[in-house]
């Protein structure tokens, strides 16, 4: 990519967002991020974090793997929160949460690259604004199991209530999102979903993904 990032794509980009890493997944990542492309999943974040993560040169061999699917797919491929991972392995972008290095940091860090914040208050969402955030992860919407240290889930009110305060900047929600509460996540102002085990834990997960995309647009078209 060739300087920053314009909002408008952004937007297109969230649509149908995948956070995963190998512990997510009741197969092989691989495998569930290959199904998920082929599903149209439209951006893709690398997250091994949590028991029986990879480390060392596993988790490198295994990201750059995973970005080599996304490239081939013409998706962004982002890393969570490692930028010298995300350096190493000239990845598209970095998502980073509110205990992490700060925003205005990594993105002298990383240039024009993608970058991410999860924003729990319309607050987070003024500072990541300020330090040159191109989106912001919005949530936890719905309680999760997949992150063990989530902040109390705020419900589709809280992306309402970002909106309402005038941030405008592309908002993807996040945090317990399944197909059935895609539609109203997006009704309350977001330009996508980003799921982890709605599609990591499906049978199949290339329709799972079809299934909530479907939804997503559905409701953004109208």
């Amino acid at each position: 990519m060739s300087g920053r990032i314009l909002p408008a794509e952004m937007r297109e980009y969230l649509r149908m967002y995948l956070v995963m890493g190998s512990v997510n997944c009741s197969v092989g990542p691989e495998q569930v991020l290959t199904e998920a492309l082929a599903g149209g999943v439209t951006i893709f974040q690398f997250r091994e974090k949590g028991n029986g993560a990879l480390g060392g040169e596993s988790l490198i061999a295994l990201a750059r793997r995973l970005k080599e699917y996304c490239r081939k797919s013409g998706v962004p491929f982002i890393v969570n929160d490692d930028v010298e991972l995300a350096l190493a392995l000239d990845a598209d972008g970095v998502h980073i949460g509110q205990d992490d290095e700060s925003a205005e940091s990594v993105r002298k860090r990383i240039g024009d690259r993608i970058l991410g914040v999860s924003a729990h208050t319309v607050e987070d969402a003024r500072l990541a604004i300020l330090h040159g955030a191109d989106y912001l992860g919005v949530g936890p919407i719905y309680p999760t199991i997949s992150k063990a240290d989530a902040k109390d889930a705020r419900g589709p009110a809280i992306v309402r209530e970002m909106r309402e305060a005038g941030i405008d900047l592309p908002i993807v929600g996040i945090g317990g999102i399944t197909e059935e509460r895609s539609e109203e996540v997006i009704r309350a102002g977001a330009d996508g979903v980003a799921v982890i085990s709605a599609v990591t834990q499906a049978e199949q997960v290339r329709a799972a993904v079809e299934r909530i995309k479907e939804k997503v647009v559905q409701v953004l078209q109208h």
